[in-house]
């Protein structure tokens, strides 16, 4: 068991990754910077920056990003709204509410 854990753990370590920079450097990108970079190519309909920002991070990384990124979104509609996040994140994807 500890040793999926600490593999698992490994893998989120290594989810950042580096690319270099104009003046050589190398820069990392944590997976909120690159969660949201990927949202926004996506809401852009951006095929080329979608195919970049999905190697500054791992696939776990990234799913585990836009997921705080939603909950975030929703949380912060839902106080602008005086609603509910339940009823924003329904509302959002076209949902009945219940």
């Amino acid at each position: 068991m500890f040793d999926r854990l600490r593999k698992s753990f490994d893998r989120f370590l290594d989810s950042t990754r580096t690319e270099a920079t104009s003046q050589g450097e190398k820069r990392t990108h944590n997976l909120f910077e690159a969660a949201a970079a990927y949202i926004s190519a996506c809401a852009d309909d951006d095929q080329d920056r979608i195919d970049e920002t999905v190697t500054w991070v791992s696939p776990e990384a990234l799913s585990f990003g836009v997921s705080e990124l939603a909950c975030r979104a929703v949380i912060a509609l839902a106080r602008e709204r005086d609603e509910s996040p339940q009823t924003v994140a329904r509302s959002l994807l076209g949902l009945p509410a219940v």
